[in-house]
């Protein structure tokens, strides 16, 4: 095959879907691609057939020129699909295999990888610990909203799903395996939330609502997700949240009108560094959420932090914003003893029991975070209803494995 239509960034508040090379097991020079990495040889890859991947906040960060991405990066780091080439390494993965693909792409030969730390291996990206697909400064592998997609190191990447008929019907729902479902997981987990917690989670999009739809498989007794957006905060009301709107003022205030006390046992920051104060008109403040979460969590309790922050911000408020330099009272947080989990999620910690947990019935991610199927051509009205706030998690449909599914 020679085509392969792919979204890729164009300039700040633009993508165009347009036509890029077929895949092979070799990673090409190309936009974002370190140069270390041009001919790296992948006899332990796949050529996988996507058959759902994802639009996620991080890829518009991105595209919003909220980082430096250059232009022609092929986006997407959320991909599910189905072995149509394998290398001559690959051992345990078989064309035809229907897999997720985690976000982070892990060599499962370095210390990390070995430590199950797979968020920051050491030997996928030459700038520093930890690479994802079609992300920038993240080692350049080819992002996978697209027709097809490479994935290197294929027997300790991937997760297969154990039934294929069973696969394609729930589909909707272990497409959120890559990413977001581990992410939310992750960032609820690392607050320490369990059985009878009351959690806090910033932030309505939806890592957001993945964290809460976690907070109650995990047996939160009350989950409160706050947000300035109506229509996200009626999504998290959809199953079974309290909400905050925190346009109107204190957050506390409205935690207290809700569990009698302006405290929680735990807390997650699913927002990251384009924040913005709370209160009515409220400007962007990219060390809100932290501080914010610091005086709502109960001493001793702790902070998962699974939204981004960067190291280069070309759009920050000022300097220090610009390099990720950040006003935050660690003092706060050093006084009531709270601790942080921040970075990217590991997912391979998670995404096998989060499969079984979805195989059998017991969480329905694709409904909670409202998964909304469009064509890869439609990509960029996905892009910018998105960043007007739709309350939806846009999924490319890139050869049509979707048509007909909805959320359940």
């Amino acid at each position: 095959m020679s085509g392969n239509r792919a979204v890729a960034y164009l300039k700040p508040g633009a993508v165009e879907v347009r036509t890029i090379d077929y895949p092979t097991l070799e990673l090409q020079d190309g936009p974002g691609v370190a140069s270390e990495n041009v001919g790296r040889k992948c006899r332990h890859g796949v050529i996988l057939r996507v058959l759902a991947s994802n639009i996620c906040g991080s890829d518009q960060h991105m595209v919003r020129g909220r980082t430096t991405a250059p232009e022609g990066l092929v986006l997407g780091h959320e991909i599910t699909g189905e072995v149509v080439e394998r290398g001559p390494d690959v051992e345990t993965i078989d064309v035809g295999d229907i897999v997720s693909v985690p976000f982070n792409i892990a060599c499962g030969r370095c210390r990390n990888c070995k430590e199950r730390k797979t968020g920051i291996c050491l030997n996928v990206n030459p700038a520093r610990p930890g690479a994802a697909y079609g992300y920038v400064d993240m080692g350049g592998w080819v992002g996978g909203q697209a027709e097809f997609a490479m994935i290197p190191y294929a027997d300790f990447n991937l997760l297969k799903f154990p039934d294929r008929d069973q696969a394609r019907e729930k589909l909707l729902d272990l497409t959120m395996l890559s990413d977001i479902f581990p992410t939310g997981f992750h960032g609820v987990v690392s607050s320490g939330a369990g059985v009878g917690s009351t959690v806090y989670v910033a932030g309505a999009g939806p890592v957001g609502l993945a964290a809460a739809a976690s907070a109650h498989l995990l047996g939160a007794a009350v989950v409160i997700v706050g947000d300035l957006n109506a229509e996200r905060l009626a999504q998290a009301r959809s199953f079974g949240c309290e909400t905050v709107d925190v346009s109107r003022g204190d957050v506390g205030e409205q935690i207290a009108q809700i569990l009698g006390e302006p405290e929680v046992d735990a807390a997650v920051d699913a927002v990251g560094f384009e924040a913005r104060g709370h209160g009515p008109d409220a400007q962007e403040a990219p060390a809100t959420v932290l501080n914010s979460l610091m005086g709502l969590t109960r001493a001793g309790g702790a902070l998962g932090i699974p939204g981004l922050y960067v190291t280069d911000d070309p759009g920050g408020i000022d300097e220090d914003a610009k390099s990720g330099t950040l006003k935050v009272r660690l003092g706060l947080g050093w006084a009531k003893s709270h601790r942080f989990t921040t970075g990217q999620c590991p997912v391979m910690q998670y995404h096998r029991g989060l499969m079984m947990a979805i195989l059998h019935e017991r969480v329905h991610i694709a409904k909670a975070v409202n998964a909304t199927v469009i064509g890869i051509e439609d990509a960029p009205r996905g892009y910018a209803e998105f960043d007007q706030g739709a309350s939806r998690k846009y999924v490319l449909n890139p050869h049509g494995v979707l048509d007909g599914l909805q959320p359940v």
